[in-house]
């Protein structure tokens, strides 16, 4: 009795939900070699046609893990993952892991100056990468640590006349990247034609380090969050736990397009489906007719997903022909899900979406709403098993708040980070006495619901991606004709947030908000490039100088609520 009242949302829990949970001390790669026991002739991956069972998916796993470690990849050796959804991104994370090696997921939406930055940060040795993508790295890697680079394509996993018809569309469209040129490079298809298939037993333990999954935080340059086997195990089964009356193992079908080198949906998506040896059905990217094709042909019964997939789904005019009404039950995460395409997207397909919040330093899952009990307009839900939060005072973070008063969420559990990657200052910040400060601005009810309020710093989430306004403001300073300059995450229907910049020129300069947007273009991550641009003679500023980001927010608030 004493721990519910701890932690007041234990009530309010599903019947099936456990307080805590007894996790496996095992390293996570651990798991799907349990699942290909259990289930080896179920279908591990679908991708465009071609099936993969999780016999043959747990063979190639060891093969190119045996021709890894011939390469020199051991225990903490660090080895960038550059790819979309792919049998080739299940394949190389659980290779990795099993090695002992470290996984340091790197988007295929970067640029040159983001790879480099993450590549030389993590120290990453080795690296997997798309073949469209390898130009990016070819153009940076010799400022980097990389030794090897591994190349792969996607025609390696797909049926006969599509395996054809793809480089030739490639091809058409002047996509096509140059093939056989390279002299510097490994390929993948030849690691795992060539492989022994011989992968040594490596003592590993539950506190090692799994994963470095980088981050803008709050503040400056990306960082990477050491996350451990035991964090990465604990998460998948929290979220299990949430789930378990609705989730057969064996008999589930995922449908993965939320991108698996993202946090949430290597958890989710990956992670979460492996241990119930579900069928994936992967997307390498968001095309609205392509997901619905998927849905109709494959019924997927799982759809993780964030708030603008399901927006543009429900909002589909002929959505009904495209047979929803396998999907049982959703998860969405990674920005706030508005209650209008919550209930259009519940009425469409008949299953339920929970909404959950988490955090890329806590695996990301630490908040779900439930699934039978009550699920409160605004709410990010309850804590996960195992998972203490309290909201402290702004001002010190030290005094803990009653129910309905507004402060910083923190949060201790299995799940959280052992810090960030060589910044012992900066995990001095976050992590204090055990609990991580999130940063968020949120309050608790009386039944231990959490609500974020505000974000106490200045970090943009739009269509599911964490954006620092201050990378973002670094490059527009890099432009010639600007003398002042800053982002603000302004609201957006479709992707919760939007960046806008706003920038004083230099005297006497002229700029057209095409130009500026394309000087960002070349320097930034599509979505972090502004999608707006305000010229103005001056920025509001504190008397010290310091740029007020928040009143330019609440002042182009106000402008669309004056819009209607």
């Amino acid at each position: 009795m004493e721990m519910k009242s701890q932690r007041p949302w234990v009530d309010s829990y599903d019947p099936w939900v456990p307080e805590t949970i007894r996790y496996p001390r095992i390293p996570l790669f651990k798991i799907i070699r349990g699942t290909a026991t259990r289930f080896p002739e179920n279908t591990a991956i679908t991708f465009f046609g071609t099936e993969m069972t999780y016999r043959e998916l747990i063979r190639q796993v060891g093969l190119l893990a045996a021709s890894l470690h011939r390469m020199g990849v051991k225990k903490g050796t660090r080895v960038a993952l550059m790819l979309p959804n792919s049998p080739q991104m299940v394949i190389s994370y659980y290779a990795v892991l099993s090695l002992g090696g470290v996984v340091v997921n790197v988007s295929p939406l970067y640029v040159e100056r983001e790879i480099e930055h993450q590549v030389s940060d993590s120290g990453a040795e080795y690296m997997v990468v798309l073949d469209m993508l390898f130009p990016r790295v070819r153009n940076v890697r010799a400022q980097t640590p990389l030794k090897e680079v591994i190349v792969t394509r996607i025609p390696e996993y797909l049926p006969g006349l599509l395996k054809v018809l793809f480089p030739l569309v490639l091809k058409i469209k002047g996509e096509a990247p140059d093939r056989g040129l390279e002299t510097d490079v490994r390929y993948f298809s030849d690691l795992l034609a060539e492989s022994d298939g011989e992968v040594p037993e490596v003592e590993m333990a539950p506190d090692d380090l799994a994963l470095l999954q980088y981050t803008g935080g709050t503040t400056g340059a990306a960082k990477g969050a050491m996350l451990t086997h035991a964090n990465l195990v604990a998460n998948t089964f929290q979220c299990l736990a949430l789930a378990s009356e609705f989730a057969r193992p064996g008999e589930e079908t995922f449908l993965d397009v939320i991108p698996f080198f993202h946090v949430y949906g290597m958890t989710i998506g990956m992670n979460v489906a492996v241990a119930l040896g579900a069928n994936m059905i992967l997307f390498p990217r968001f095309d609205l007719k392509m997901i619905l094709r998927g849905i109709k042909k494959y019924q997927p019964t799982f759809f993780p997903g964030v708030p603008t997939i399901y927006t543009a789904i429900a909002n589909h005019p002929d959505v009904e022909n495209y047979k929803v009404g396998s999907i049982k039950l959703c998860n969405s995460g990674a920005a706030p899900l508005s209650l209008e395409t919550l209930h259009q997207f519940e009425k469409v397909t008949g299953g339920l979406i929970t909404e959950g919040y988490g955090l890329t330093e806590a695996s990301p899952v630490t908040h779900g709403n439930p699934i039978l009990n009550p699920r409160k307009a605004g709410s990010i839900g309850i804590p996960v098993p195992d998972t203490d939060v309290k909201i402290v005072d702004i001002e010190t973070g030290e005094k803990e708040l009653p129910p309905g008063e507004e402060g910083e969420l923190c949060i201790r559990g299995p799940q959280v980070m052992k810090g960030y990657w060589n910044r012992p200052e900066e995990t001095a910040e976050v992590i204090r006495n055990g609990w991580l400060y999130t940063g968020d601005i949120a309050k608790m009810d009386g039944d231990g619901y959490f609500y974020i309020v505000d974000r106490k710093k200045d970090l943009i989430i739009a269509g599911g991606y964490n954006i620092t306004p201050r990378e973002v403001d670094e490059v527009l300073f890099q432009h010639p004709k600007v003398l002042e300059a800053v982002t603000v995450g302004i609201p957006d229907q479709y992707r919760g947030e939007t960046v806008k910049a706003y920038v004083v020129l230099k005297p006497g300069e002229n700029a057209t908000e095409q130009e500026i947007i394309s000087f960002c273009k070349e320097r930034l991550a599509p979505f972090k490039v502004p999608k707006v641009v305000e010229f103005r003679p001056e920025l509001p500023k504190t008397m010290v100088g310091k740029v007020l980001r928040r009143v330019l927010r609440e002042e182009e608030i106000k402008k669309q609520k004056e819009k209607g």
